[in-house]
């Protein structure tokens, strides 16, 4: 009886493992309710393609982008993906460079990060080295499966802030095989050192740490995030120039967007910490695949993409355009930060954009 009594258990179990329902597969498919319009800063180009598409990242966040393609073409293609500045949404900046490249013959996407946008993330207005360099990997993922994209043939721009994830994106997955960055910020740089070192002690620092731990339990009391506000407005007399070229864009007609956190009310207080201690560039050096950066010779964040070459090359180079291996610095004379953010004054170099791609994604 006993022995039976064990068979009769062990057959149970068989029995059990046979009709047990497979785990449940993971799916891509989004629920993310998208704007149909047409709503972005720059006009519509008659050359191109465009419908929304979504997609998940390596966290199950949704993300939403912007996909343009070539009217007539054939085959599988180059593809491009882009993102930035950052607080900006894919109606701004990240669209136009996509537009542009679609125009030019390559699949391009334009996507919002986790946390802003019409992507998903909750709590909003949140930023993480990590988080958004994963933006860049997934909109990757998404591309390689496209009918009409050469899974070999994929690249990426990250514009300001973007710029910076591009690049450590580019050092993480070789799937990436040529990275622009434009008129870049390093993330970790300016959150450890403010602009152009003013904060760079270990005081400081250590009294930015208290002033965000502190942030996060008032935060947590009060059951909401604190927003830092975005582009300052009205725009005081003798606010820097800076302040001033953002004002010009994110605050006018030329690049305000009802989604854009530089626009409206900006990041949460607490949204960059995890920038502090964790530097983006670190693995810079060892990039394999090409990389061109682009900045205004007058931008005031022109130091970033020097000091990004720097880290790739071992190189050292001020306002000047410089070629190392497969590494190019580009410096646009008399353009500011901003000029690379649209077409107003005719900055942005598409031309060479499209032939560094075109050399690159063979």
């Amino acid at each position: 009886m006993k022995y039976i009594t064990i068979s009769l258990a062990i057959m149970g179990l068989l029995l059990m493992s046979s009709f047990t329902p497979q785990q449940k597969k993971e799916t891509m498919n989004t629920t993310l309710q998208l704007t149909q319009d047409w709503d972005k800063t720059f006009p519509k180009s008659n050359k191109v393609n465009h419908k929304k598409v979504t997609f998940k990242n390596r966290y199950g966040i949704e993300l939403a982008a912007d996909m343009y393609t070539p009217k007539g073409a054939t085959g599988k293609l180059a593809a491009i993906a882009v993102s930035g500045p950052f607080g900006a949404v894919k109606e701004q900046s990240s669209g136009l460079y996509a537009q542009h490249m679609a125009e030019r013959g390559f699949v391009a996407i334009a996507f919002d990060p986790s946390f802003t946008g019409e992507s998903g993330g909750e709590p909003r207005r949140m930023a993480s080295p990590d988080i958004n360099t994963e933006d860049f990997l997934a909109a990757v993922d998404f591309l390689s499966v496209q009918d009409n994209v050469d899974p070999e043939r994929i690249g990426i721009i990250g514009i300001c802030g973007f710029g910076g994830m591009a690049i450590n994106a580019a050092a993480l997955d070789p799937r990436i095989k040529a990275t622009v960055a434009s008129t870049m910020y390093d993330m970790s740089k300016i959150s450890a050192e403010g602009y152009f070192k003013s904060d760079d002690s270990p005081e400081k620092r250590m009294a930015q740490r208290k002033a965000l731990a502190a942030q996060r339990t008032q935060d947590f009391r009060s059951g909401t995030y604190k927003r830092a506000g975005g582009v300052v407005d009205p725009l005081p007399d003798d606010a820097p120039f800076f302040v001033k070229d953002y004002h010009d864009y994110y605050k006018t007609a030329r690049g305000y967007h009802q989604r854009s956190g530089n626009s409206t009310d900006g990041w949460n207080v607490t949204g960059c910490q995890s920038f502090l201690n964790q530097p983006l560039l670190a693995w810079a050096h060892e990039i394999e695949t090409p990389v061109l950066l682009i900045h205004g010779e007058k931008a005031h964040s022109r130091y970033f993409s020097e000091y990004a070459f720097e880290k790739m090359t071992g190189v050292h180079v001020e306002a000047q355009s410089k070629t190392v291996g497969n590494k190019e610095l580009m410096i646009i004379p008399g353009a500011v930060h901003t000029d690379l953010y649209d077409d107003k004054n005719g900055k942005i170099p598409y031309d060479k954009i499209e032939k560094f791609f075109n050399e690159n994604l063979k």
